[in-house]
């Protein structure tokens, strides 16, 4: 359930905004609650915590722009969701809007009912990819804080071991071996400490091979150290994960129409995700069953294709009931001038009543002690699929397995 707060002193464009919304967007049900008047807005903001708030910008008693500020002083920083409404359409407006903490903004009787819906689940998503973002900036703030304690007791013996070996080279030769490994390891010391410092927007896979060199040619004999290490291993791996998720929901929500189509071969395409997967599916003993008879080529955009069946393929493995292997079906079929790509797996299943709301809202996880992961895979697959104009269908049942079926319009 998403609140959205409408500010406006205007009943008609109210009343108009309200249908256009409707009760929910998308996936989402809609609460929806009025103020005429910034004072009004205010108080309503207090009481409600709306997810985002239309704000028109000429109220009776103030204007947008002050009252955005005002919002600013009753809600933690970076957390403030309004989509700006304007009657002029001025472009210095909008500037100051988003300069002033806008997330977006609309020109009054130049928005139809689908850029009103848009606009505002972007702000809301945006709003809540930020906040999620913060979070782990926070963590990774504390893994750096870490490192750099781990890595000052390092730095001293490093220095202790260089003065040892300095004394040893002379006489022998495996000293000199040592010392030479010893200087390749001090400047992937330097390379880590150096990547630790940057905020997620740097290589954090750099800083996990850094890491790995670090556990491979360090010994530490005190077990503190070690446990030390050990928590530091599991967030970077955690924090991995997560911005290769994040990196892939940003480029799915790209322009539709930036990647070309093309025919492709639905048994090629699932043998080489089959072959990514073969780790997987032999560890869990895992069987996949294949039928393309009716249809065996989509003309689809290939890469966005292959995202969608391996993350479908993947989480029939992953969340597969303990007691029996997995067996995978994924057939295909067309109808009325649509494909239907279809994956059925007999797994731990979803209960839909609960949790079919959230299915691929981002971040969600339903069963989060079946294996590791960040809730961001049916989120993409869904993306993905309405960039192509499709429509996910679910057929789940707890303790017997689940249905997803992908409608995808073909060419005439």
């Amino acid at each position: 359930m998403k609140k959205i707060l409408l500010v406006d002193d205007n009943e008609h464009d109210r009343m108009l905004y309200k249908r256009y919304l409707g009760k929910q967007i998308g996936h989402e049900r809609l609460e929806i609650c009025e103020a005429t008047s910034g004072e009004e807005g205010i108080m309503q903001f207090r009481r409600e915590r709306p997810d985002c708030i239309l704000l028109d910008h000429n109220l009776l008693d103030t204007d947008g722009l002050t009252l955005l500020q005002d919002l600013k002083q009753h809600t933690p920083p970076d957390t403030l969701c309004v989509v700006m409404i304007t009657g002029g359409g001025s472009e210095e407006l909008a500037v100051r809007a988003l300069n002033t903490g806008a997330l977006d903004y609309l020109v009054k009787g130049r928005f139809d009912q689908e850029l009103l819906c848009k606009t505002v689940l972007h702000a809301i998503e945006k709003n809540e990819w930020r906040q999620y973002v913060a979070r782990y900036h926070g963590q990774l703030q504390t893994v750096n804080q870490q490192l750099r304690e781990s890595l000052d007791e390092l730095t001293e013996a490093r220095q202790q071991v260089q003065l040892t070996n300095a004394r040893l080279l002379a006489a022998n030769q495996e000293v000199e071996t040592r010392n030479k490994e010893l200087a390749r390891t001090n400047r992937d010391l330097d390379n880590f400490v150096y990547a630790a410092s940057h905020d997620l927007k740097q290589p954090i896979n750099n800083l996990r091979g850094l890491f790995e060199e670090l556990r491979r040619t360090a010994t530490f004999d005190d077990p503190d150290e070690a446990q030390v290490l050990r928590l530091v291993d599991e967030s970077l791996r955690d924090l991995t994960t997560t911005v290769t998720d994040l990196s892939a929901v940003v480029q799915v929500d790209r322009a539709p129409g930036e990647e070309n189509t093309e025919p492709v071969l639905l048994a090629d395409l699932t043998a080489d995700v089959l072959q990514t997967l073969r780790p997987q599916l032999l560890d869990a003993q895992g069987t996949v069953h294949t039928d393309f008879d009716a249809l065996p080529e989509l003309v689809t955009v290939r890469t966005s294709l292959r995202t969608i069946l391996l993350n479908l393929l993947a989480n029939a493995v992953k969340y597969r009931q303990p007691e029996r292997p997995p067996h995978i079906t994924v057939r295909s079929s067309l109808v009325e001038n649509q494909a239907v790509l279809e994956v059925q797996d007999n797994g731990l299943g979803i209960d839909l009543e609960r949790d079919g709301a959230e299915l691929f809202h981002l971040f969600r996880r339903f069963h989060p002690e079946a294996g590791e992961g960040t809730g961001v895979g049916l989120f993409l697959v869904n993306r993905l699929v309405q960039a192509q104009g499709g429509r996910i269908e679910v057929e789940s049942e707890l303790g017997v397995g689940t249905t997803f079926r992908i409608f995808l319009k073909q060419p005439a």
